[in-house]
């Protein structure tokens, strides 16, 4: 199967990716869209499903509308429960979704159990350097709005230490992607600690400075209305 079936996509981009616009900054449309690519242009390198990969990358992170440290065992549950799913699977690749979904997580405890889990894994980790010290600040100032900015600089900074460093938890699944080389791009920084340190702090002055003005503009907009 070489081309997504056109229902699928129109009930994906329907139903399914409008969610994201509720989760928080770095894990909206903007991010699921590029899972998805990711997913889809790894997906010719093995035997696979390509409606099962779209569907995959589209469900992975649906989990964000309950809370972030079980989301992919939510999102897992949520695919089991979609019985819209039926109408393009079985109740066999429904089940192999479900697991890939629950597999892509980064700080896993196991290696994803079938190749779409691997390649929906693969995927999600887009490693570009700005883009995820971006995310990982966007993501504290989400969730720990009560930290300071050095609060919130030696938080991003510890969290890219644990996951990106050298020795860290990520892990890569598919030989055949760029990320191995992009990954030591970004470890290279982070090992240059003033560097990382600026970029951190830099980044962070520009979200909340963002921040900042949506808030008079809405502040305007309701004073005016």
């Amino acid at each position: 199967m070489n081309t997504i079936t056109p229902s699928l996509i129109d009930f994906i981009e329907t139903d399914i990716i409008p969610q994201y616009a509720h989760f928080d900054s770095a894990h909206r449309e903007e991010h699921v869209r590029s899972v998805i690519a990711g997913s889809l242009k790894l997906a010719p390198l093995y035997p696979v499903n390509i409606d099962m990969v779209y569907a995959i990358a589209a469900y992975h992170d649906l989990g964000m509308c309950e809370e972030r440290a079980t989301h992919h065992l939510v999102s897992g549950r949520m695919v089991r429960s979609d019985k819209r799913l039926k109408q393009w699977f079985t109740t066999e690749e429904i089940a192999i979704i479900a697991e890939a979904v629950e597999d892509h997580r980064a700080s896993s405890d196991h290696k994803p159990r079938s190749i779409y889990g691997k390649i929906v894994a693969e995927a999600d980790r887009i490693i570009e350097p700005a883009t995820i010290i971006r995310r990982t600040v966007q993501y504290g100032l989400c969730h720990y709005p009560h930290l300071k900015r050095e609060e919130h600089i030696a938080r991003a900074l510890e969290h890219l230490d644990e996951k990106y460093a050298e020795g860290g938890y990520l892990k890569l699944w598919i030989p055949e992607s760029s990320n191995a080389e992009r990954l030591r791009e970004l470890q290279e920084i982070i090992r240059n600690r003033a560097e990382i340190r600026r970029i951190v702090a830099e980044i962070f002055d520009m979200e909340t400075a963002t921040e900042g003005e949506n808030l008079t503009q809405s502040t305007a907009t309701k004073t005016t209305d």
